[in-house]
């Protein structure tokens, strides 16, 4: 039977919305109804449709998180686009190996940490929005990097990446954090991408094609992270 995390707590509603959700349907309800008391029936028919996308964009739904041992999974919901070695990047200027998820406007947009640690460095890059599935989004978009270290001094770092849409990251974590594996940390919204670096002798588990859920899905191992 494999050992598994529930972070939730079991009072949690049906249908949750994450938090940063709230004023995107605040905003969208409300120009919803001055349009229907207007009489312009035509936009407010097209703005309760676009308040109902936002609450399904929104959503937050309860996740269960394999605790093997040495397990990273994975930080957001999408479709891996790059799973393998890279010789150095903008976050490593060693050898890494770098798994890239994208997410569509129809995936979860919640975040989850993939390993327990402690948040090392935190960097933020203001940057630009080409498309989140292009190789130079990756350093060139806005993006927000968090370096996490194990307790046994093994090196992750995921980078939240904004996409064509997207204009808002949102990351709730501060340097000097202590995280643990599958809790949720922050949202990017409306379609982006999601970059993680694991140590060059990790095992993969996913290749490009694959869909992903943040907090369940396994992207790799890493190895000899177990005391003696």
């Amino acid at each position: 039977m494999k050992d598994l995390k529930r972070p939730d707590p079991d009072n949690q509603p049906a249908f949750c919305i994450a938090k940063p959700g709230y004023y995107f349907i605040i905003a969208s309800v409300f120009a919803t109804a001055v349009f229907a008391l207007t009489g312009v029936a035509s936009v407010a028919i097209a703005g309760l449709a676009v308040t109902v996308f936002i609450c399904y964009f929104f959503r937050d739904p309860d996740r269960v998180v394999p605790m093997e041992e040495g397990a990273v999974v994975s930080p957001a919901d999408g479709r891996v686009i790059i799973a393998g070695p890279v010789d150095e990047g903008p976050f490593f200027e060693e050898a890494s190996i770098k798994i890239s998820i994208f997410m569509s406007v129809f995936n979860v947009h919640v975040n989850r940490i993939p390993h327990e640690g402690k948040v090392s460095k935190i960097s933020y890059f203001p940057g630009k929005f080409f498309s989140a599935n292009l190789d130079k989004a990756s350093k060139e978009n806005e993006h927000n990097a968090v370096f996490i270290e194990t307790d046994m001094g093994k090196k992750i770092c995921m980078v939240q990446i904004a996409g064509l849409i997207a204009r808002r990251i949102i990351c709730r974590l501060q340097e000097g954090d202590v995280v643990s594996r599958g809790d949720r940390f922050g949202i990017i919204c409306f379609g982006s991408r999601l970059d993680v670096y694991l140590p060059p002798d990790a095992k993969i588990c996913v290749r490009v094609g694959n869909r992903v859920k943040a907090g369940e899905t396994i992207l790799g191992y890493l190895k000899n992270d177990k005391k003696i």
